[in-house]
């Protein structure tokens, strides 16, 4: 089976998509499937099972490119054979995923990766609200099924009146995210004592994220507790107990600074999924998070703390309570154990195969020629 991947969100360097297409794709292989990623950039490059096609560049949006030609990203997908299409957002990709499926008479899948209506409705307009849904009622009507990455996404999706979804959690490498990560010298290489209380958050800076919320819990928790910041770009507001990594970093070092760290924190309120939780719970620290959002879906009860949304002095209230009133190595243990049972990406990637496999089966092999167009 072949099957091919595209979406906007591969571009960035790092993030959520770009790590489970990548781990979906180590998968894949593993089982002797063929996989393809078709993704925007500056032009068109070809690099083995890579595709870059040019994309307009948003200057609101760093590190994101927004295909128009959905004509030419369509062909390009036909051209490839698949036997599978996935679009990982609801953006000009996912019409190109649907119009080279109809080429080829061939499966498409919509992975909800993104939370369009709630990104419209802070960003622009609640008025927005009743067409985002009827856009993607419309969109995704189209596609044989649409997977969800937590149950209320998978509901937002149902308020559209769209039938044809699933709820499939995502994964994470639990070896590369692992407590032996750990380094020892990580508090001193930014200039802490030894009992200093090292809080991290990884993750764009963007709205959705309300690193404000952890900047006023950080002035409420004063001296003695440290947050790191890692892939969020500047920001210059962060009060003085914050160390900012402005860039994205490699796996490897976003893996040995959770493991080094004593809690991670996230104000996110509208994540659709939250995988720097995952990563963070497995690397066996404890979350402290807005409840809101899929975070409460990611962690569970005895794996970290959960607080109101939009409030830092409750945030730096569950700092100090996991520190004072709960044993935040053993809530860590916890949440290493939940991730090792539920969340490996073999386990994720044996779901996707079983959908995969089932739609593909439900359809008459039917492929593009190679220099004669569609077949009928």
């Amino acid at each position: 089976m072949r099957v091919v991947d595209t979406t906007l969100f591969y571009a960035q360097s790092s993030g959520g998509v770009h790590t489970y297409v990548d781990s979906k794709r180590k998968g894949l292989l593993a089982r002797e499937m063929e996989h393809k990623v078709v993704y925007p950039g500056a032009e068109t490059v070809l690099q083995g099972d890579f595709i870059q096609l040019p994309a307009l560049n948003l200057p609101m949006a760093p590190g994101f490119r927004f295909p128009t030609r959905v004509g030419l990203w369509s062909h390009i997908i036909a051209g490839l054979q698949p036997d599978l299409i996935e679009a990982g957002d609801p953006y000009t990709p996912a019409w190109a995923a649907l119009r080279a499926a109809r080429m080829l008479d061939v499966p498409a899948v919509a992975f909800y990766h993104s939370d369009l209506i709630t990104l419209l409705h802070n960003r622009i307009s609640p008025m927005l609200d009743g067409a985002t849904r009827a856009y993607l009622r419309k969109l995704y009507d189209g596609f044989d099924l649409v997977l969800s990455p937590s149950r209320v996404m998978a509901e937002r999706l149902w308020d559209c009146g769209l039938h044809n979804v699933e709820v499939q959690p995502l994964g994470v490498d639990a070896h590369t995210f692992h407590p032996n990560r750990a380094d020892p010298l990580a508090r001193a290489r930014l200039g802490l004592g030894e009992h200093a209380r090292l809080l991290v958050f990884a993750g764009r800076g963007s709205q959705e994220k309300h690193l404000p919320v952890l900047f006023d819990a950080l002035r409420q928790l004063g001296p003695g507790y440290h947050l790191l910041l890692i892939g969020t770009g500047p920001q210059p507001d962060a009060p003085g107990n914050t160390t900012v990594f402005e860039d994205f970093l490699p796996a490897a070092q976003v893996a040995a600074w959770l493991a080094s760290s004593d809690a991670l924190l996230h104000a996110g309120d509208q994540e659709t999924f939250g995988l720097v939780a995952l990563e963070a719970m497995a690397s066996a620290i404890p979350v402290i998070c807005a409840d809101g959002g899929a975070l409460p879906e990611v962690v569970p009860a005895g794996c970290g703390l959960r607080v109101p949304p939009h409030d830092g002095v409750a945030m730096a209230a569950a700092v100090r309570a996991l520190f004072e009133e709960h044993d935040p190595v053993a809530m860590g243990e916890r949440a290493r154990r939940h991730v090792e049972a539920e969340h490996g990406w073999d386990k994720v990637v044996d779901s996707l195969v079983r959908h995969y496999r089932r739609l593909v089966g439900a359809r008459p092999e039917t492929r593009i020629s190679e220099h004669h167009g569609p077949q009928t």
